[in-house]
C-alpha cells in the first residue's frame, strides 16, 4: 500500500514553521511547495517519471489491437472481450501487490521501488509481442501490471511527499500534466513505431516485434536516468498493517462522506484511463481496417492520432483542474468532474464513423473528462483522511481503483463485442453519472478537517478557507 505521506522524508514543515521562512524561488518548482528535503532536482525527477512512467502505461494497451490482429491473428468479433480480460488480468496483479510496495518503499526508500516498476514494465513490454496465445498474453499483463502497480503507488506517495499540503493540488495537478504529456508520446510517437518500420521496408510481425524492443530498452535508460535523480533517502518507516487490517481501517472511514466520495470518484477514475487507451485504440483500429481500408499499422497509428488529441486535451486542462483543487471545495470539484466525465463518455453514443471528425470532438470531451477525474479524487482524501490512517485510506482507495477497472473493462468488453464498440463508454459514463448524483447528495455533509487535523502540521493551509 501507498506508504503514509507524513511517514516520508520532507513530508510537511516542521510545527510553527511557516514556508515562507525559505526562499520563495528555492523551494518553489511551478508553482508547488517544496517540502523540507527535497530538491528542484527531485521534483523535476517526479515530473519525468510521471512523463515516461505514463507513456509506458499507456503504450501497451495503446498497442494491444496490432499485437492481437498481426501476431495472434484473433478475429476482431473476439478481441473486445480479449482487451477485457488482459486488463483485468493486469488488475489482479496490481491488487495482490497492493500490500508490498508500500513496506518495501518504507524500507528500501522510494527510489528503488520506482527502478524495479520500469523494469518489470521493460519486461513485460520486450516479450508481449513474442507470445504465442491469450493466455501468454495473460500472463505477461501480469508482470506489466506488476510494474504498473509499483509506478502509480510510487508517483501517488512521491507526489505528496516532495509537496507541502498548502500544494497537494498543485501537485497532483503537475503530475497529472506531466503524465498527460506522457500519453502524448505513447499515441503519437511509441504507437506509430510499428508502421514506421513497416514503412522502411521490415514485414508486419518482425516491425512490431522490434517497435516493442525499442520501447523496452528505452524504458532501461529512462529507470537509469531516474536512479541518479530522484531522492535515495529513506522515510522513517511506519508501523505496517496486514492488508485485512489496511481495509478494515480504510473501510471504516466511508463514514466521512468525504472519503466515501473520493472512493467512488476512484471506482470511475481508474476505469476511464484503462478504457480511453484500450478501448477506444481498439475500436478506431478495427473499423480503420473493415471500413477505411487501412492496414493494421496504419490504422493503429490513426488510433493513436484521435486517443493523441484526448491525451493532449488532458494534458492542457490538467493544471487548471489542479490549481481549482486548492481554491475551490474539493467535493464540489468532484461532482463537477465526474459530471464532465459522464458527459463525455455518454457522448460516444452518437458516433457512427469514428474515423470522422465527429470522434475528435468527442476525443477532445472525453479528455476533459479523463484528467478530470483523476486529479480530483486523491486531493479530496488527503484532505479528509486522518493522518494516522491516511496510509490505509488511499490503499483502499487504490483497492476501490482497481475494482473499477476489473468491472469496467469486464462488462465493457463483453458489451463491445456483442453490442457495440461505444460498450465501455457507455458503462463508464453510466457509473459517473450515478457519482455524480452521490456528491450531490453528500457535499453539504462534508467537513473538511483543518491541515493540523490532516497533517500534522501547525501551519495553516489555503484549505482551511473551505469551513
Amino acid at each position: 500500500m501507498p506508504a503514509p505521506p507524513e511517514t516520508a522524508p520532507g513530508a510537511g514543515p516542521a510545527p510553527g514553521r511557516e514556508p515562507g521562512a525559505e526562499s520563495s524561488r528555492a523551494r518553489r518548482v511551478l508553482g508547488a511547495w517544496l517540502a523540507d528535503g527535497v530538491t528542484k532536482g527531485n521534483m523535476w525527477a517526479l515530473l519525468a517519471l510521471a512523463t515516461a512512467g505514463t507513456a509506458v502505461i499507456s503504450f501497451l494497451p495503446s498497442a494491444q489491437p496490432h499485437v492481437l490482429s498481426v501476431i495472434l491473428g484473433l478475429p476482431e468479433s473476439r478481441q473486445g472481450t480479449v482487451v477485457g480480460l488482459l486488463n483485468t488480468a493486469a488488475e489482479i496483479a496490481m491488487v495482490v501487490s497492493l500490500a508490498w510496495y508500500g513496506a518495501l518503499a518504507d524500507r528500501f526508500g522510494r527510489r528503488v521501488i520506482v527502478v524495479a516498476g520500469l523494469a518489470l514494465c521493460a519486461a513485460g513490454t520486450a516479450l508481449f509481442p513474442f507470445a504465442g496465445n491469450t493466455a501468454a498474453l495473460a500472463g505477461l499483463r501480469v508482470v506489466f501490471g506488476l510494474g504498473v502497480a509499483a509506478i502509480n503507488a510510487m508517483l501517488s506517495t512521491i507526489a505528496i511527499d516532495y509537496v507541502r499540503s498548502r500544494s497537494r493540488g498543485a501537485s497532483y495537478g503537475l503530475v497529472g500534466f506531466f503524465g498527460g504529456l506522457g500519453a502524448l508520446v505513447a499515441v503519437l510517437v511509441l504507437v506509430r513505431l510499428p508502421q514506421t518500420l513497416e514503412s522502411g521496408g521490415m514485414e508486419p510481425v518482425r516491425a512490431a516485434r522490434t517497435a516493442f524492443l525499442l520501447i523496452a530498452a528505452g524504458i532501461v535508460a529512462a529507470a537509469g536516468l531516474l536512479w541518479l535523480t530522484l531522492s535515495g533517502r529513506r522515510p522513517v518507516a511506519a508501523a505496517r498493517v496486514p492488508l485485512v487490517r489496511l481495509v478494515r481501517e480504510g473501510v471504516a472511514l466511508v463514514r466521512d462522506p468525504g472519503v466515501a466520495l473520493s472512493y467512488a470518484a476512484s471506482f470511475v477514475a481508474r476505469a476511464d484511463l484503462a478504457i480511453v487507451v484500450a478501448f477506444m485504440s481498439l475500436w478506431i483500429k478495427n473499423y480503420g481496417t473493415e471500413h477505411g481500408g487501412l492496414t493494421g499499422a496504419a490504422a493503429l497509428a490513426k488510433a493513436g492520432a484521435v486517443v493523441g488529441v484526448s491525451q493532449m486535451v488532458a494534458l492542457l486542462w490538467a493544471p487548471l483542474f489542479g490549481w481549482l483543487g486548492d481554491r475551490m471545495r474539493r467535493q464540489d470539484l468532484v461532482v463537477l468532474a465526474q459530471a464532465v466525465a459522464a458527459v463525455a463518455y455518454l457522448s460516444t453514443l452518437l458516433v457512427t464513423d469514428p474515423l470522422g471528425p465527429g470522434m475528435m470532438l468527442v476525443a477532445v470531451l472525453i479528455g476533459v473528462g479523463e484528467i478530470a477525474a483523476i486529479t480530483t479524487a486523491g486531493p479530496l482524501l488527503a484532505q479528509q483522511a486522518p493522518a494516522e490512517v491516511r496510509g490505509s485510506a488511499f490503499g483502499v482507495h487504490t483497492l476501490c481503483g482497481a475494482a473499477g477497472v476489473m468491472i469496467v473493462s469486464a462488462l465493457g468488453g463483453a458489451l463491445f463485442d456483442a453490442w457495440r464498440p461505444a460498450g465501455p463508454f457507455v458503462v463508464a459514463g453510466v457509473f459517473s453519472l450515478a457519482v455524480t448524483c452521490f456528491g450531490l447528495a453528500v457535499r453539504r455533509r462534508v467537513t473538511p478537517r483543518t491541515e493540523a487535523d490532516v497533517a500534522g502540521e501547525a501551519v495553516p493551509g489555503p484549505q482551511a478557507r473551505n469551513h
